[in-house]
């Protein structure tokens, strides 16, 4: 039997944009409406994708702002990104691009592993940046693209199967992801 993989993933994000949410939501199965800054938080997930068993250390950071400094520990042996933003908040958006800059400069590459999250689109009457947008700037970066209700437990955990795709995908691990085809 193959040995379990430890990947070490990070979430980052504006403040607010619902990382603990996904993270919980994905660890524990629930929903935590209230919502206490978080300093950063770590947990533990064992998954299995591709018949592969993982073990995840998923790093919950605090929000960011296009000011802050990126602690080391966002970039220090993690093998792959979630970087999240909010549907309902075009500054959360403008803040994710700035952060993957700032990200690809810290660990000294052109693309990373990453999945850009459109977080809280269950809030369709607030929504402000549509899923092309995500798509395009996923795209423009390389990364996968997913949008997401931590409330409704919509795609956490796809969220984390696909970060691991991505990652063995980086390390010439996995087959290449089937491009989906819809007709509208």
């Amino acid at each position: 039997m193959p040995q379990p993989k430890h990947r070490k993933i990070a979430v980052i994000g504006y403040r607010s944009v619902g990382k603990s949410s996904l993270v919980i939501q994905f660890v524990e199965g629930q929903f935590v409406d209230s919502y206490d800054p978080t300093i950063e938080n770590t947990f533990n997930k064992w998954v299995s994708v591709n018949s592969q068993d993982f073990n995840l250390q998923l790093v919950d950071t605090a929000g960011q702002d296009e000011y802050s400094i990126f602690h080391h520990s966002h970039s220090m042996d993690n093998h792959g990104y979630v970087l999240v933003y909010s549907v309902t908040s075009m500054k959360s958006f403008e803040v994710v691009k700035s952060l993957h800059d700032k990200l690809l400069d810290l660990v000294g590459k052109i693309q990373v592993p990453t999945v850009l999250v459109g977080n809280k689109k269950d809030l369709h009457m607030e929504r402000v940046i549509q899923a092309e947008e995500g798509k395009k700037l996923a795209d423009s970066w390389g990364a996968a693209f997913m949008e997401s209700s931590a409330k409704e437990n919509e795609t956490a955990v796809e969220i984390f199967k696909r970060i691991i795709l991505e990652i063995e995908k980086a390390d010439g691990n996995a087959p290449p992801v089937e491009k989906k085809c819809a007709v509208m």
